[in-house]
This record gives structure tokens, sequence and C-alpha cells, in this order.
């Protein structure tokens, strides 16, 4: 860990630090895109398909670009630095070849030498394009670097010696901030895959950035120098928006480094994810204590490499980076206490992972000071069910219709005819043939075969089936099984009229607990018996047609709920009567538009303008007790010139009963038996209670 100076400052403003150390700048500086709207592209993995970039803020409408790594820093001797294992993943997942070539590369048989003299740096970056200028970048991207990259590249952007327009690298030591739709954007960014045991490897990298042979990861200086430049460049009227390639959803350590960032929104990369995920903490972890587990996970993670190698570390390093190490540690032992105040990044903070660039994108719409997000995937590919050949189902005996495959219980042997699928199925599993069935010869008497089994074909003598008996055969067993069906449906229908005649409910309840149930007359058609055909039709007792309809043995008494084919009307619901014609829209808003939380309204039928209804009476639904009764106190409001009646519906039979009751009858059901008497009981009313203006709360006039 050699100690390093950092470049030079493009800000105009002098940034504060609380380190006793020599002052320098940050390198940051503000980049206003729109003050009024703007929208952001945010990807992952573009793998140095670079001319795509302006292809996707195209698309997107994006006036900028935010890259969580993996976007292709290679040039024409990378190569050379990259060694055989990272050079094949990048030729696995590299845009920029063509399929077939490769699965030519990667095929086993390929050494690693052959792929080296086969691949060149066109098929893996257009990195060297966009430095020599033949690219160009339409719009600002900003990006951290991956866990595939060249950190000699990185270096020498970090040392100024690379600057390509509207490239932006967002190191630790880099931040900028974007002034766009009312929203000034703070970008922090932190590059490199999270690898413990590596956190205090450079690798062939100087300072804080580490890497080697074609990968990079991040240190424990790299996040120490990055807590420091947001220390220095804090302003609380800025939003702030961490940029990783490592997800704080899977590593404690990044989670913990947004808590100490006070970071509003994290965007980290994909893991070859097929959509774009966005959660906060609050929202998939059960508890507080279930975020505490992650950051405590990332913690030990740490402790581990760094008792190891604590004190090889504090030998080596400088008071500059003594200072760093300080601040990194400072984000590891970043555990909310379980015991203190709630944490607030716990709630507000916001986080998106995204998928790989060539499966989708995420855009950050940000107007009038607030950032709204579109996201647009790729996603599964379902498509392949729709010809996915079906499993091998056996039919459900004696059933006639079946929404699943019908298919045979045997599987087809050598020689037999398969099944057409264009031929209909037999509704019934007694007439479908079985492929495999036996050829009987002209010399064998055939066996009785069972109910539920098809007669096997008869032979005429030479080995082959005699067309007109098996037809004679199947048109037998269909009159037969359609004779049985009938048999059946009459005996049922006998049941039923028996059971219609008993009188009263308790008779029915003693019929459907206590009597056993009585053998049905034979039906007409079996009084005289038929010649013998060797294949007797099964008898069906009436008690197995009668099985599936008893009901299961409870203390009821028997007595059935009567039934109605008018559906039940909702228990909060008022009639009103109208002065003149109105809308729906109207309605509502007599009742105080939303806020009143009317669910319905209903207007009788009406044979004229859809529109405007002449019944001047119609049903409005309320959401529940409370509402409905708000309603009731629009009762003799003025409209126009006329006043609105309102009052709790009632049902028809609600109706006849109060008639009913005035001459002392009472109707089916008792008094307060409908729907009206519910939705008085949940308004907290009752009937014939006196209103203020001399009528009872169902809308009828007080006694007086």
């Amino acid at each position: 860990m050699n100690p390093s100076s950092r470049p030079a400052s493009s800000s105009t403003r002098t940034a504060a630090s609380p380190n006793p150390r020599p002052q320098v700048q940050v390198n940051t500086h503000t980049k206003v895109l729109d003050t009024t709207h703007g929208r952001i592209l945010c990807i992952a993995d573009i793998r140095g398909r670079l001319s795509g970039l302006n292809d996707l803020a195209r698309e997107a409408n994006a006036k900028a670009i935010i890259h969580t790594g993996d976007f292709g820093f290679f040039e024409n001797n990378s190569l050379d630095r990259i060694n055989d294992r990272t050079l094949r993943h990048l030729t696995m997942y590299s845009p920029l070849i063509p399929s077939p070539q490769r699965t030519h590369l990667l095929a086993p048989e390929n050494t690693p030498q052959a792929i080296r003299a086969t691949v060149d740096i066109s098929l893996l970056s257009e990195f060297p394009l966009l430095l020599s200028g033949q690219l160009k970048l339409s719009v600002p991207v900003f990006t951290v670097w991956g866990a595939c990259e060249d950190v000699v590249i990185l270096e020498k952007f970090r040392a100024g010696i690379y600057n390509i327009d509207n490239l932006h690298v967002l190191d630790e030591a880099t931040t900028r901030c974007l002034d766009v739709g009312g929203v000034k954007l703070r970008l922090l960014g932190l590059g490199g895959a999270v690898v413990p045991h590596k956190m205090f490897d450079n690798g062939d990298g100087s300072a804080t950035i580490a890497g080697g042979q074609g990968t990079m990861w991040t240190t424990a200086l790299q996040i120490g120098e990055l807590v420091d430049t947001a220390q220095r460049v804090f302003d609380p009227t800025e939003t702030r928006l961490l940029v990783t390639h490592a997800s704080p959803g899977r590593e404690g350590i990044i989670a913990q480094l947004a808590l100490v960032l006070k970071a509003d929104l994290t965007i980290s990369a994909g893991l070859h994810f097929r959509y774009t995920s966005s959660y906060n903490e609050f929202s998939v972890q059960s508890d507080l204590d279930g975020f505490r587990h992650k950051l405590v996970a990332g913690k030990e993670a740490f402790d581990k490499v760094w008792d190891s190698v604590k004190q090889q570390v504090e030998t080596v390093i400088d008071e500059h980076q003594r200072v760093l190490l300080d601040k990194a540690l400072s984000v590891v032992e970043r555990v909310p206490n379980a015991q203190g105040p709630e944490e607030p990044s716990w709630k507000n903070c916001w986080n998106w992972n995204l998928c790989d660039a060539a499966f989708g994108s995420l855009v950050l719409d940000i107007k009038d000071g607030r950032i709204s997000e579109e996201s647009k995937s790729q996603g599964f590919n379902y498509a392949y069910r729709r010809t996915a050949t079906p499993s091998n189902v056996a039919p459900t005996p004696n059933s006639t219709t079946s929404s699943l495959p019908n298919a045979t219980s045997h599987p087809p042997t050598k020689g037999s005819t398969p099944v057409q699928a264009e031929k209909p199925l037999s509704p019934h599993p007694k007439e479908v043939k079985s492929p495999i069935a036996p050829v009987v010869s002209g010399k064998e008497t055939p066996k009785e075969p069972s109910p539920s089994t098809p007669a096997p074909p008869k032979s005429n003598g030479s080995g082959t089936s005699a067309p007109s008996s098996d037809k004679a055969e199947r048109d037998k067993e269909k009159r037969k099984e359609k004779k049985g069906r009938k048999d059946r449906e009459r005996a049922e229908g006998k049941n039923e009229t028996k059971e219609k005649e008993v009188s009263t409910p308790e008779d029915k309840a003693e019929l459907a607990v206590t009597a056993p149930s009585p053998a049905p007359a034979a039906p007409s058609s079996a009084a005289a018996p038929e010649p013998k055909s060797g294949k007797a039709t099964p008898e069906v007792p009436v008690t197995d047609a009668r099985e599936g309809m008893k009901s299961p043995t409870t203390d009821s008494t028997g007595t059935r709920t009567p039934t109605s084919k008018r559906p039940q009307r909702h228990p909060w619901t008022l009639f009103v009567k109208l002065p003149q014609q109105l809308t729906d829209a109207d309605v509502r808003t007599f009742f105080g538009g939303e806020a009143a939380g009317v669910t319905k309204v209903t207007f009788p039928p009406n044979r004229g303008s859809p529109h405007l209804h002449a019944r001047p009476f119609v049903y409005v639904e309320f959401g529940d007790a409370e509402t409905m009764k708000a309603g009731l106190e629009k009762h003799n409001e003025k409209m126009g010139d006329g006043t609105v009646s309102v009052q709790i519906a009632m049902d028809r039979e609600e109706r006849s009963d109060r008639g009913g009751a005035r001459r002392g009858l009472r109707g089916r059901g008792g008094r307060g038996s409908g729907f009206a008497a519910r939705g008085f009981a949940d308004a907290g009313l009752t009937r014939n209670t006196p209103r203020t203006n001399g009528e009872t709360r169902d809308g009828t006039a007080a006694a007086a």
C-alpha cells in the first residue's frame, strides 16, 4: 500500500475536511442536465458493447446514463494481462461474439492457447474505438468499474492520462452532482467485486485501486476514501445516490457503507437477473433484527480477514492511509443498536439491483423534485410450454368429461398403432380400444369380458380382425351403455320426485338423517327380460347414485335455507329518490365524491339513454356502515327545484313484511330478516327512531 496524492479537482469551491492532514480538493463538479425535467437511464454489464449506449439512451429519451460496472475497460495490450480463466469468462459473456463463433471457441477440445490465439480485442470491447474517437457518446455516462476490467486503464483515468468526452468514471476520490428536474443528485461510486480475503490486497493497482489479471476488487482503503470524499462534499440539500458494482442486498458491508454515506438511493449491478429488483430493507425484512443480521454477517466476514492481517497492515501503512483505514473500520462497525432508536435508512433508503443491459434497464424520471422509476425487462421465456408434451395421466373411471389430456394407462409398444391426436376422444373409458389388445384366433372361444373392459376384436381366421363383427360389437356396447345410463337417470328422477313430496322441513330432515333410501321401482323396460348376450349390464345400486348427494351428519334440524334467483343485496345500500335526471358521476358528487366511500351506483333498467336515467331513483352502495350512515344525512337536501329522499334500501320481502306487520301478519323469515335490518344494526340505528326533521331513521313518518 503505497501513498498516493490525489489528482487536481475541477471543483470551484473548497471542501472542508475534519482530518488533521494536508487539505486537498475533492474531484467534483456539478453538471446541469435540465432543471425542469430529465430522464436518467440506469444499466448494468454493457460488457464492451459501448455503441449500444447511444441506442439505449435514444430509446429511453435519456439525458444521462448511470452504469454499474463491467463496462469493458480493455485495450489492445490488455489481452496479455488477462489470465486464461478470465479470458474464457469474457469470451462466454461477450455480446460482440456471434453465437456460432462463441460455441466453437468454448468447445471442450479448444485449449486456452487456442482461445487466446483466436480472440482479439474487437471481440471483447469497443473501448479502443471510444478512446480513438471513432465512437462518441451522445449523452454523459457515469460508471464505476466491475469485476472484469483492466486495472491499468482505470489507473490511467485516475492519473488524467485518459480523458474521454462524456465519460465520467466514479471512483472513491471522484464524485459528480447532477442538477435535473428540481433535484440535485449527488453520485458516489464504488467499483470492483467484494472479495473479503482481498480487502487488503492491491494486486497490480496503486493507492486505493486494486486489480490484476483482468479482474478488479474492492479494498478497505477504497471504502475509507469514499467515506472521506462523501463527508467533505456533504450538502443537506442534495439527494445522495450510491452506485456500486456489488449489491447492498447481498453484501452486508455495502449496506453498512450506504448507512455511513447517508444514501437516499442505491443502484447496483444485476447478478445476471432477468428483472430489475426494487426494494427497501423494510419491505423485504421481517423486522429490524433481520436487517441487523445481514450487517453483522458482513462485519464478521471482514473481521476474520482483519484479525489475520492486522499486525502486518499496521506496520506498512502511512499516516494518510491510517486515516482512510479508520474510516473503513467505522463502516464495518456501523450496525444499528437493537435497543437504540430506529435506523432511518431502514425505511427511507431505496435500492435497485439491475438486470444485465442485454435483458433490460431502469429509467429514473425526475420532475418537480420527484424521482419515479420505469423498468423494462426481457423477462422469462415460457413460450416453450405451449409445445410441451403432456404427461401420461390415466383417465378417471366413469368420468364423462376431463380437462386433462387423455392418455392410455399402458405405454405404446413396438408395432402398435399410435392414437392420432386429431381424432376426438371418446367420452367414456369403455369405448377406448387398447393399442396392445391381443388378436384372438378363430379356433378359440373368446372369454367373457368384464363390463369395464372392451371386447377384443374377432378374427376372420386369417389373423386379421373382421371389420363387420367388430363394428357390431361396438354398436352393441354403445347401446347397452346408453340403456344403463337411462336406467340410472330414471332411478335418480324417481328419488328426486319422492323427496319433493315431503311436505315439511321436519319430514325432509327425518328422510335425510334417519330414514334409509327406498329402493326405486324397476323401470318398465326391465319388466320383460331380454335374451342374454353374455355381457350383462351391471346393476347400479340407488344408494351409490345418491351417495354424493347426502349432507354430512350435523346437529342441524334439516331446515333448508330458502333460495332465490335474485342475488342478496349489498348490506350498506341506500335508496335515493331524485328530483331530476342525474348521471353516475352526479350521484357520487352529491354524496361527497371519493371521500364519501361510494362503491357502486345502480340505476334501474332504462330503455332510454344509457347516460341519463329517466327513472327518478337510484341505489347507492357504500363501503361500510359508517359511510352509509353519513350518506343518510343527505336526506331532504335541496337539489334544483326539489329535494332528495334518502332511505336504507330494503328487499322485496322486507317491504312486504312491513305491510304485513301493520296487519298483524309476518312475512317469510320474520320481521327484520332482510338486508335492511342488518344495515340498520351495522350503522348503529334502529327502526322508527325519530329524526330531527320528524321522520324515522328508515325514512317513514314518526308516529304522532
